[in-house]
Formats: C-alpha cells, sequence, structure tokens
C-alpha cells in the first residue's frame, strides 16, 4: 500500500511539514507494511515557501528587511538556480506573526520589506518571481512593496508621502524613480475577492488585521484613490481585478 501525506498547516498549531510527519507516524502504526511519502502544501501563506522547498529543494538566502512598521527583522527567500526563480512569501516580512496583537495597525503597516526581497532577488538575476499573498497583516494595496522598488508616491505639489494607507488620500500621483527591470512575477493565493467593496480585500481579511468599521471606511476611500491614479498615470485599471 502506498498512502500520500499532503497536510497544509494547521493554523496556530503546527506547521505543514510538522502536520505531515505527526500524521506520518499515527498512519504508520495503523498499517505497519505502508509505503508513506510526505509532501507538505500551502494556500499561498505561511509555509508556501516550505512547501516547494520540501518539493523542489533550492537555497534560502537570508538578507535583513523591514517588517509591517519598519522595524529591521532577518529574513529569507527561496532561490531556486536552475530556473533563475525565487519564491518570497509575504508572511516572510510583511506577516501577522511579526506583530503583537496590539501592535496591529493596517494604517500604518507596509509591504515594503517584501519589496526588499523581491528587490534583492531581482539584483540575483531572478526571471521568474513566485509571491505568496497569505498571512500579511497589511492592507497598502503594495504601495510599501513598490516603494522598496523604487516607485515614488506624490501629493499636488509634488511632495513624496510615506508609502504607507495613512497617506493615500492625498495621492495625486505616482512615478518611477530607480525601479529596476522587473522579471515575471506571479501571485500564489487560494482566493479571488476583488480590491473593494464588500466582497474586496479591506472587508474580508482587514479585521483580522485590525480594521474596523471606521478604518474600513477610510482604507476603501483609500485605495480607490490609489486605484484612481494607477488606473491615470498607468493606463491599466486593477480594481476590479481579482
Amino acid at each position: 500500500m502506498r498512502i500520500l501525506v499532503a497536510p497544509d498547516k494547521l493554523k496556530g498549531s503546527l506547521s505543514a511539514a510538522e502536520a505531515a510527519r505527526a500524521i506520518h507516524r499515527g498512519v504508520a502504526q495503523a498499517f505497519p507494511g505502508a509505503t508513506i511519502v510526505e509532501m507538505p502544501v500551502a494556500d499561498g501563506g505561511e509555509g508556501t515557501m516550505e512547501a516547494i522547498h520540501a518539493a523542489r529543494g533550492g537555497e534560502w538566502m537570508h538578507l535583513n528587511a523591514r517588517d509591517p512598521l519598519g522595524r529591521i527583522i532577518a529574513a529569507r527567500y527561496l532561490w531556486l538556480a536552475k530556473e533563475s526563480a525565487a519564491v518570497i512569501g509575504m508572511c516572510e516580512a510583511s506577516g501577522m506573526r511579526h506583530l503583537k496583537k496590539e501592535e496591529r495597525n493596517p494604517l500604518e503597516a507596509s509591504t515594503f520589506g517584501t519589496g526588499e526581497l523581491i528587490r534583492d532577488a531581482i539584483a540575483r538575476g531572478a526571471k521568474r518571481i513566485l509571491v505568496g499573498l497569505g498571512g500579511s497583516a497589511t492592507n497598502d494595496g503594495g504601495i510599501g512593496m513598490a516603494a522598496a522598488l523604487g516607485y515614488r508616491f506624490l501629493t499636488s505639489d509634488g511632495e513624496e508621502l510615506r508609502a504607507v494607507p495613512a497617506s493615500l488620500l492625498a495621492l495625486t500621483s505616482i512615478r518611477m524613480g530607480n525601479v529596476p527591470a522587473m522579471p515575471e512575477i506571479v501571485a500564489a493565493c487560494d482566493v479571488r475577492n476583488p480590491l473593494l467593496g464588500a466582497n474586496g480585500a479591506t472587508r474580508v481579511y482587514g479585521p483580522q488585521k485590525g480594521v474596523d468599521e471606521k478604518s474600513a471606511e477610510f482604507l476603501e476611500q483609500a485605495l480607490e484613490n490609489l486605484a484612481d491614479v494607477a488606473a491615470h498615470d498607468f493606463g491599466r485599471d486593477f480594481r476590479n481585478e481579482p
């Protein structure tokens, strides 16, 4: 008998790899002669890099990056040298696991650290980058990540804004600064929510990041303004895309 053990994480209890090992032990007791193969899986959140590492190998790249509130932390991403590809989890630098419950602040939390990991992978020569979207503490529409890659967010007076949601209502233009040539970037997730509205990112996923009714209204307006400016400056409207 051949048995495949392929669990996702048991959030708050076991990682996918830990769950696979525990299930393996139980199955081995019940079926002593079975061939048991462990294959942890993930949904784009915590454990995604580890699941791909278990399946494909690769090398861990370590560097310092900023957490959601701008503090320097040790971070890593997976480098697949044969494909010149990188696997990056938003939960790594921009994850909720870096914040105590009382520190969750969706108006100030930024994806800047994820952008730092992407920039490092680009400098390493990545031709393809897979970014797992789950587990983040952020609701910034990706502006922190974009700022780390060299984009500038400006007011009507040409002043540069801090790349956090609290600044977005003052945004009137986006400019490219020292932006590197971008490889193919693929987002890994298991949902199809749009940016705005009752089924949008803020309403559905914001509460776990500290969004309340008051901040939800602000964030909806802030992200709508971001979508308006991005559509004007880049000729593509992302607000209705999943």
